[in-house]
């Protein structure tokens, strides 16, 4: 009944993934898929929006040390048709179609990619509740902005899953009160400055900024692209930024070139612009 909600045929290969860097890519066809999609629980017309995930590649299971997750976020008519959730309790685990379409990614990720041991394929020195199912969709109609997908270059008439990785933090903004500029320096300073935000707004938060000028997601993200700043003591201090943006400074890579030179005390940007994104979703409470 699962695979009967696909055009694919059940041997048909539609992804490989890893566990590690030190295992071979395990490959995986449409019937796997729906044999972990049947184990989390899923609906069959669910099915689509899992096999779409499961062909993108990208894992819900990663095994950095740094515990991180992946949250995946449901654009389109597709949201409606399955009866997601992208009000009240939105990143909750209130909705079935969020819930098992997030933990058959996650199962599928687990199972089809060759495991994720602790201490062997599996190496998050905490772990991640976020790993277990972190799906929701954006609620397009209360936005005042454009949806995400129509953002990455689709029609508001396509179905769309976008894969986000991170997720090892929450911080809470609370909104554009008077010292709300504040309050997101703050925010966007403890982010890690290698792994840029993905700012999730309840509707009325985002009117709210519509109130305040931002009439549209893209200058709230130059906003914070602009805002988001470290000293430069700070910023290579971060291990990570150590391993992963260092070499490309020694190397001459610009911006981080110019980074690595100023004095510990100057102010630098965390990230470019075109990484972080802002998604609406949200019951408006």
């Amino acid at each position: 009944e699962m695979l009967a909600h696909t055009s694919h045929k059940p041997d048909e290969v539609v992804g490989h993934m890893r566990a590690t860097h030190f295992r071979e890519y395990w490959e995986y066809t449409v019937e796997k898929v729906a044999v972990n999609a049947v184990m989390a629980g899923a609906n069959p017309e669910y099915f689509p929006v899992i096999l779409a995930l499961a062909a993108s590649g990208a894992s819900a299971r990663g095994s950095t040390t740094s515990s991180a997750a992946a949250m995946a976020v449901v654009n389109g008519p597709v949201r409606h048709e399955l009866g997601m959730n992208c009000g009240i309790g939105a990143l909750g685990p209130y909705s079935h179609a969020n819930a098992t379409i997030g933990r058959a990614f996650s199962l599928l990720s687990q199972n089809l990619q060759g495991g994720s041991v602790p201490g062997d394929t599996y190496m998050g020195t905490l772990g991640n509740w976020y790993a277990y199912s972190a799906t929701f969709a954006e609620n397009e109609e209360r936005s005042p902005w454009e949806p995400f997908h129509v953002e990455r270059g689709f029609k508001p008439s396509d179905s769309t899953v976008s894969v986000f990785l991170g997720g090892w933090y929450t911080q809470a903004g609370f909104g554009p009160r008077d010292t709300w500029d504040l309050k997101f320096k703050h925010c966007l300073a403890a982010c890690e400055p290698y792994l840029a935000p993905l700012l999730v707004l309840d509707p009325m938060v985002a009117r709210a900024f519509v109130e305040r000028g931002f009439d549209s997601k893209s200058k709230l993200v130059e906003w914070c692209a602009e805002n988001a700043r470290l000293t430069a003591r700070e910023y290579w201090d971060n291990q990570w930024t150590q391993t992963l943006i260092r070499p490309l400074a020694d190397a001459g890579v610009e911006p981080h070139a110019g980074h690595l030179k100023v004095p510990p005390d100057t102010l630098i940007p965390m990230y470019p612009r075109q990484d972080i994104h802002v998604v609406v979703a949200g019951g408006e409470t």
